[in-house]
């Protein structure tokens, strides 16, 4: 077992194309291998990864403190103090979490660590491949890289 106080552990700062975050990486300060747990901060204003699902990996979001929208794949629900969201591993658990509130927003999002996971961005039209270790893991990827949805090519060259 391994034991280590979210206070003991950098926020990484995120801030490009509409995403900004704090973000500590609870599981990779610790011997994790197979649960993934971030804690997360959005200010007023802010949102969180560009929306996405993962293939293999499910994943759960509480809210800790404040309050803001998560977009699912059904729509937008509103997040609270106390709120927990599961995000299963297909399209239905599709999601961007948004602080439209007047506070700072904090949340765990936890996750399985499965690989190989293909993460697909549906309104970036690209998808994510990550084999070696699960997004947000630590370890070396044999395979890793983003493509086009679209990026079709056939089994046998022509």
């Amino acid at each position: 077992m391994s034991k280590r106080n979210e206070q003991d552990v950098e926020w990484t700062r995120y801030d490009r194309d509409g995403v900004a975050m704090r973000r500590k990486e609870l599981s990779n300060a610790t011997d994790a291998e197979q649960l993934g747990c971030s804690l997360y901060e959005l200010e007023p204003g802010t949102r969180s990864w560009p929306y996405h699902y993962h293939t293999a990996n499910e994943e759960a979001i509480f809210v800790l403190r404040g309050e803001g929208t998560i977009r699912l794949d059904d729509g937008e629900k509103s997040l609270e103090v106390g709120d927990y969201v599961a995000l299963p591993a297909d399209e239905s658990g599709g999601h961007q979490v948004v602080n439209d509130g007047d506070e700072p927003l904090r949340y765990l999002a936890m996750s399985t660590m499965a690989e190989p996971d293909v993460t697909v961005y549906p309104e970036m039209e690209k998808l994510g491949v990550f084999v070696g270790s699960a997004p947000g893991g630590r370890d070396e990827r044999s395979v890793h890289g983003y493509y086009p949805i679209d990026g079709d090519v056939d089994y046998w060259e022509e």
